[in-house]
């Protein structure tokens, strides 16, 4: 069994569904977990870490870098 290792730290589960749905479009199976036990900030929605298999690492991230700003309207 491959390690799981951390590919990011969502802010909430909705960002890290988003995530999720990034490496799924790329065929990379991901998991989520609670990043903190308990978040101190008392929120419900808690920080989350999303995991990959150790050998998708790298791509994952190229995945996750390929989206990034896509959502943000461009400078004129």
């Amino acid at each position: 069994m491959t390690a799981r290792v951390q590919v990011a730290l969502a802010d909430g589960v909705a960002n890290a569904e988003e995530i999720q749905d990034i490496l799924a479009d790329a065929g990379i199976d991901s998991t989520v977990e609670a990043a903190v036990d308990h978040d101190p900030l008392g929120n419900e929605d808690m920080p989350q870490k999303v995991l990959v298999d150790e050998s998708q690492l790298e791509a994952a991230l190229e995945a996750i870098e390929a989206t990034a700003g896509l959502d943000e309207p461009a400078d004129d």
